[in-house]
Order: structure tokens, then sequence, then C-alpha cells
């Protein structure tokens, strides 16, 4: 494959070059065991929609860095912004010594987020942190202890989000014990058979079971991300809604992947109707500088006690500044149409691929925001992670980057950044259709 040269992708190598592979065995020997790679190419750098790695080879890059460059990479208003910003301050501690980026953020974070009601923000790092401290959020303001999360879902890494994620391998592994009174309820499923009312019978069971004076919060992704892509029903989230209203619990919407013109609208909760208590941003917010969010009532934001949550680096002035920049390309809805476009557009081509291919049986999200799910045979509907991962590899070396997802491994998911071309996009489909030919 090496010499190929499409109209975007350049292969002067074969897939991992010599560079990156000289640089994969310095990793091996350097960084600890823990962090994988989904695609084994040394990124010199990108631009758009495009990857040039460290031995000149040029990809089309159908993951955003786990949906962050939602804006593309390298955009010119965030690095104009980063730029301006780091000559001015580059730390402060919001903590020690406040700055305007922090509070102008907050501001446009409160008036974005869904729901007609008084709100404020708190800025942290990560999309984990941002988790961690929506649930000691809503345990100061009930008093209370219990959580609950779904199946499927993924809420991070550290302990609280960690014990919230449902998969157990690889992010449970070796690191118990977990949290306590954290409760899983079903995610309505409806290619498993999982349906709407087995989720909200289930849901219900629980709530009964734990006694809803127990419960701090529920926590739910509109549209799953790790999980597989698959959208909270707007029934089901109206129960929900109803149930936290009734019973005085905080309903925290995590839209860390969904969020940020992923799946059409600023945050997907929009499209489903939904008004979370609670809403969690990070990784598109800062369009690649580490930053996240915690949006919502204002009340239940205010209920820690001054010094209850913090950080050093939360909220850090560069950091902030992106954020602000990638909101400002947001703000006209030319990006926005465009997601919603690329929705309709991709879907259509991956229902005409699960027409033609029987190793695909599920293709479900919600916008822009798309997965298809692999399994060995249609009746049976049983999982197919391998073939995920041939296909991964399979276009990771003619020059496209794709993830999986899934609680099996065995879902394909799409997040492309929204600023791809059309003709990225078409020459980016060729590569993963022939990958579907071979499997």
């Amino acid at each position: 494959m090496a010499g190929t040269k499409t109209k975007s992708i350049v292969l002067k190598t074969n897939i991992p070059g010599p560079k990156s592979a000289e640089l994969m065995a310095r990793r091996k020997a350097a960084v600890a065991r823990g962090p994988f790679h989904g695609t084994p190419v040394f990124v010199d750098h990108a631009h758009g929609a495009l990857i040039h790695d460290v031995d000149g080879n040029v990809l089309i890059d159908l993951a955003s860095g786990i949906g962050v460059v939602n804006t593309g990479h390298t955009p010119e208003a965030l690095v104009k912004a980063i730029k301006a910003q780091a000559e001015k301050l580059i730390h402060g501690s919001f903590n020690t010594t406040p700055y305007e980026g922090y509070v102008a953020l907050c501001e446009k974070l409160n008036a974005k987020a869904p729901g007609k009601f008084a709100k404020k923000s708190f800025l942290a790092n990560s999309g984990a942190e941002a988790v961690e401290n929506s649930i000691k959020i809503a345990r100061a303001f009930t008093g209370r202890p219990a959580v609950i999360a779904f199946e499927h879902a993924f809420h991070g890494r550290t302990f609280m989000a960690m014990t919230l994620t449902y998969k157990e391998k690889p992010y449970k592994t070796g690191f118990a014990p977990l949290n306590s009174d954290v409760y899983r309820a079903p995610f309505p499923y409806a290619y498993h058979d999982v349906s709407v009312e087995t989720a909200q019978d289930g849901f219900a069971a629980l709530l009964s079971m734990i006694g809803p004076d127990k419960i701090a919060a529920v926590i739910i992704e509109p549209v799953q991300g790790e999980g597989g892509f698959l959208p909270a029903p707007r029934e089901f989230l109206d129960a929900l809604r109803a149930h936290c209203t009734k019973h005085g619990i905080v309903l925290i919407a995590d839209e860390i992947q969904s969020g940020f013109g992923r799946t059409g609208t600023l945050f997907a909760s929009e499209q489903l109707g939904f008004e979370p208590d609670l809403i969690l941003s990070a990784k598109g917010l800062g369009g690649g500088l580490p930053i996240s969010a915690v949006t919502g009532r204002a009340e239940m934001m205010d209920a820690p006690i001054e010094g209850g949550i913090g950080g050093t680096f939360g909220g850090n002035p560069v950091a902030a500044a992106s954020a602000l920049a990638v909101l400002g390309l947001f703000e006209d809805g030319t990006l926005l149409k465009r997601a919603t476009y690329l929705g309709l557009t991709v879907r259509k081509t991956l229902m005409d691929w699960k027409d033609r291919f029987p190793v695909i049986g599920d293709v479900r999200g919600l916008g822009p925001m798309l997965a298809f799910e692999l399994v060995k045979n249609r009746s049976t509907k049983e999982a197919h992670p391998d073939a995920a991962k041939a296909l991964v590899k399979f276009c990771y070396e003619r020059g496209v980057v794709i993830l999986t997802a899934g609680s099996h491994g065995n879902c394909v998911r799409l997040l492309f950044p929204l600023v791809i071309t059309d003709e990225q996009l078409a020459e980016a489909f060729e590569v993963l259709e022939s990958g579907l030919k071979t499997l």
C-alpha cells in the first residue's frame, strides 16, 4: 500500500511507518502499559479532518480524538484564541487569582444549556472530573447517598466514574473495591430486545428496592457513547424526568461525548426535549484542550460549601479561551446545519451497507453521531468483535482512522470532525466499504 495517493489520503510507507514503529518501541519502554492505542500511528500535525503522521503519510480522521475536535483539527479561530491567551496568562488558578475567561465561559454555558431556569456552572479538566463533581453536587444538595446509572454506560475512569461505568474489562479490572451506593438500571436497547417498557419497569423496580428517599442522583447519557451510540428514546427520558421530579432526585445528563454539535444540536438533549437538572460537558467543549463543565440549576450548583469543589487547573485560562472560541464557531448555526446534513447523508450510506453486508446487524445514532453493530449471525445477533478489530486495522492501513465501541467491542462508531468535506468523507467511506467487503 506504500506509494498510494488518492485525493486526500497519501501513503508513503506501510502503516505504521518506520518512524511510528520506532516511536512505539520507545513508548513501550518508557510509558505505562495501561493507555491503549486504536491506531499505531504517531501524529506530526493535523488540520481539519486530515492527520499527517511522522512518516509523511496523510490519513482521514473519522475519530476526532474520541469526539473532541468536532470543530476540526487546529481551526484558525481556536489557534488564534489560544495564542492570544497564552501571551497574557497561561495559569492563574481560579481558586487563587481568578480571571475573566472562567466567568465568561460559565455565562455562555448557562445561556446555552437546556432548561428554562437559573443556572450556574463549574469548570474542571476532564469528563471524569465533571462526573465526579456532579455526584458530589447531587449528594450535597439532597443529603442522600445512592446513585443510579445504566447498563452500557461509560462515565470515565476515576473511581466514582469507573463505578458508574458498565463495562468491566478493561475499565474496572484489578481496581476493586469500587464505590458503594451505585445501582444499575436497564437501558432501552431495541436491537437486543430491551424495550422502553422493559427498561421503565426495571427502573421503577430498582427505585422501589432502594427507596426514592435514599437516591441522590440518576445519571444518563442521552446518547450512549462507549456503549455503542444508543440514543435514549424520548419517552424513556420523559419518564425519568417525571420520577426524578416527583422524588426530588437530581437528574444528570452526561453529554461529554454527545455535546457540542456531535448530534446536530449543541446538546443532544435539545433534540430529545430533555431538561436535566445538571448537564456535563467535556471533549468537544475545548476543541482539543482539556476542559470540562458541570452546568445546572443554580440552587443545586450552590449546594457544596465554599471550597467543596475546585482544583488547581480547572477552567485553565488557555483552555477557557479555546472553549469560548469553540462556542463562537457554533454561534451562527452554519456548523450545526453542516452536522445535520452529514447525519442524513451518512445514515443513508450506512443503511445501504446494512442491506448489502450481513455482518452489519444494526445502524443507530442521532444526527451525525452514528455507529453500526457487527454480528456473526443476524438471527442470533451474536457479537462479532473480531470483525470490528479487523475493520479498524484494514482502514488504518489504507489511510482512514476509525474507532470501535459497544459493551462487546463489536460496534464501529463514526466521530468525524464536522468540518470534513464531502470529498474526504466519500474517500474515507470507499475504504470502509472495501473493508466491509472483506468481512
